[in-house]
């Protein structure tokens, strides 16, 4: 009866199911990135440069100060929540509670300071004094784990009369299981000045929450079953499949035995929209992808357009204005 992490890959968002019992081919991505502040004309975002793979996302942004005075704002990196109530397997890359994404973040070449808020709500509710009170962690990953009926048989009943536990059935010896209720809340928080005249360079870079299943639904075998078809059209929308990849992955299929040459794909979201938020567009955007050795297709849309790129691991645009967040595709064999 616990909430815990596989490794350092699935999150278990259940109390009182045990690991094995749930699915363990498949994790679930969360979406990660954008830089966000109080919007405002006097700071333009001159260039972008993201590179994405499936064991470090880096971003370069150099950013002016087009107004005569230096411009203090407070910059907020969001991680992204983590709905505890869902019970779903979620990738998490590390078992940190707290920067559970291994952030960092450069100003000008310089390691720079920020603090970490995170907190646990119900709905509306902050109940984090609540969790910090009993003692038990808001995200319990790593060795952070609830042992739910070692709790005091008071604070069980405090948990679950705030909705922070929700019941849901017994197990075969008729005890009681609960389900967590909270949403944990996380942002890396800086202070930043933007002198005029000078341009800025932030460097961040992190681990990225990388979506998991052992097999792929664009399988020749599976996506031409009928019963699949609303998933394979949600691919091809959300990843700008086209058919050129769907031939050359047959291609990388050997005949026989389902899924014999162990095809597998991995997922990666990132928040693009927030880069609206800056006086005016991206004046340069460059988008480059590394993916490995082993991943042998990479499929995904621009963020501007419902099509993917003419080069599969390359982007660039000038004043660019990112209509959609980014959302890529890796398939290959065994990539783990």
């Amino acid at each position: 009866m616990k909430l815990a992490v596989s490794g350092s890959i699935a999150l278990v968002a259940m109390l009182g199911v045990p690991f094995r019992c749930l699915a363990n081919d498949t994790a679930a991505e969360l979406s990660i990135g954008g830089l966000q502040f109080t919007r405002t004309p006097s700071i333009s975002m001159d260039s972008e440069d993201l590179t994405v793979s499936l064991k470090r996302v880096r971003v370069r942004y150099q950013f002016s100060n087009t107004s005569s005075a230096p411009v203090k704002l407070t910059v907020a990196f969001p991680l992204p929540n983590i709905d505890l109530s869902e019970g779903e397997v979620i990738a998490l890359p590390s078992n940190d509670p707290v920067n559970f994404v291994n952030f960092e973040t450069r100003i000008d070449g310089g390691a720079a300071k920020f603090t970490i808020d995170q907190r646990a709500f119900v709905g509306d509710k902050d109940v984090s004094a609540v969790l910090r009170e009993l003692q038990l962690p808001l995200l319990a990953v790593g060795d952070r784990q609830i042992q739910v009926q070692d709790l005091p048989e008071a604070s069980r009943n405090r948990l679950v009369s705030e909705g922070l536990l929700v019941p849901f059935g017994s197990n075969e010896k008729g005890r009681p299981l609960y389900e967590p209720g909270w949403v944990v809340k996380t942002s890396v928080v800086r202070e930043q000045t933007f002198p005029a005249g000078r341009p800025v360079l932030v460097e961040h870079s992190y681990s990225p929450s990388v979506g998991r299943s052992f097999d792929t639904i664009l399988r020749k075998e599976l996506r031409l079953n009928k019963a699949m078809k609303q998933e394979v059209d949600r691919y091809r929308r959300d990843y700008c499949v086209t058919d050129s990849f769907l031939a050359q992955l047959d291609q990388l299929e050997a005949t026989g035995q389902p899924n014999k040459s162990k095809i597998q794909e991995r997922r990666i979201s990132y928040v693009l929209k927030t880069g609206a938020n800056w006086g005016g567009p991206i004046k340069s955007f460059r988008l480059t992808v590394e993916k490995g050795d082993r991943a042998g297709l990479v499929s995904f849309c621009t963020g501007d357009r419902k099509s993917s790129p003419p080069d599969p691991l390359m982007f660039k645009a000038e004043n660019f204005v990112p209509g959609r967040d980014l959302k890529i595709l890796f398939v290959g064999r065994a990539l783990d």
